[in-house]
């Protein structure tokens, strides 16, 4: 179960994300949850684990990173698809 919660959590953080950046349309669940997951890991690793967490994922710090992997992701496709 609490592999199941991980993902439903990322999917939330992603779409959140994906929200914030403008990009929430283009990501489907799958992509979601992946930026969720990464997200989170690159947010905790930058800005620690502070702030409320659920499924061991501290949110805060958790939908910055995925903001940022969002972001940069979309900026590099958006340049290979402008070339």
């Amino acid at each position: 179960m609490g592999f199941i919660w991980s993902l439903i959590v990322g999917a939330i953080i992603g779409a959140i994300a994906g929200a914030i950046t403008n990009k929430g349309k283009s990501m489907g669940i799958i992509a979601d949850i992946i930026a969720g997951l990464v997200g989170s890991s690159i947010g905790q690793a930058l800005f620690g684990s502070w702030g409320p967490s659920l499924a061991g994922m501290a949110l805060i710090p958790s939908i910055l990173g995925a903001v940022i992997l969002v972001a940069v992701i979309s900026f590099f496709l958006g340049k290979s698809r402008n070339n």
